[in-house]
């Protein structure tokens, strides 16, 4: 605030019904709703912001992407809610009535499975639409697998991209890989355990030996991150007796001109 500017009035107590904004929300006009945009935790409940759980107390209806996985986080916070199914199968079939929800002016909370929406994750859609009739998107960080595999890498951390999952099937998952194979800086991949063997094989085919990292159960009780070049990870992954746990593969730049420094 500039000194000597007189403090604004408090904001009106929200509508019959509707909950009051977040503390230190900026508030819209009459009737506009608000979208938050929800980070969850990608394994320990204690990563969860106490900001996070003022938007889900906030909220008049939670959309996620399980809502058997968010009513349990809900009652772990002592909270209960209205949950309506978010995923990439209906995501365009439950926008109408999201938003007409904010049109209304009512608070939407959005939460994925675990991390941050949106990436790789549903969401997009909805933001999109919110914002393009002018409804406030308040993001809440927290919690993404995205950077702490980044981070923990000891890899290049910027510049990098995020590519979401490899494709399932071979053909695609080669192209993939190929067509990330000219990257001058840090990559980074969503990959199942059962499908990990496959991607490493590809992702060396088609990309050459270059250094890597793959984290597995970030932020859990047996989380680990193998740092090897990929014939290493390869090698290394094929030698245990059974992959289980979410995985994130972080694979740094060839060392073409090209690589970042």
């Amino acid at each position: 605030m500039r000194t000597g500017a007189a403090a604004s009035a408090p904001p009106p107590p929200a509508p019959a019904g509707r909950a009051a904004p977040l503390p230190g929300t900026p508030t819209g006009g009459a009737g506009q709703g608000r979208l938050l945009v929800v980070a969850t935790p990608i394994g320990n409940l204690a990563d969860l912001s106490p900001r996070a759980r003022d938007a889900f107390a906030a909220a008049d209806v939670v959309a996620c992407e399980d809502t058997r996985r968010t009513g349990r986080l809900l009652a772990h916070l002592g909270l209960r809610k209205p949950l309506l199914s978010l995923h990439e199968h209906n995501e365009r079939r439950r926008l109408p009535r999201l938003l007409a929800e904010l049109a209304a002016g009512g608070v939407v909370a959005l939460a994925s499975d675990a991390g941050t929406p949106l990436l790789s994750d549903p969401g997009y859609l909805l933001v999109r639409e919110a914002a393009a009739l002018g409804v406030r998107v308040e993001p809440l960080p927290g919690p993404s697998g995205v950077l702490a595999a980044l981070v923990a890498s000891a890899l290049p951390p910027y510049p990098f991209t995020f590519a979401g999952f490899a494709p399932h099937r071979a053909g695609k998952r080669r192209g993939f890989y190929r067509g990330w194979a000219g990257l001058g800086h840090t990559l980074v991949v969503f990959e199942s355990p059962h499908r990990l063997l496959a991607s490493l094989a590809d992702a060396l085919a088609e990309m050459g030996d270059r250094p890597a990292a793959v984290a597995r159960e970030l932020t859990k009780l047996h989380e680990e991150v193998v740092r090897a070049p990929l014939a290493v990870q390869l090698a290394t992954w094929q030698a245990r007796p059974a992959l289980k746990g979410e995985l994130v593969l972080v694979i740094g730049a060839g060392a073409g001109p090209e690589a970042a420094p």
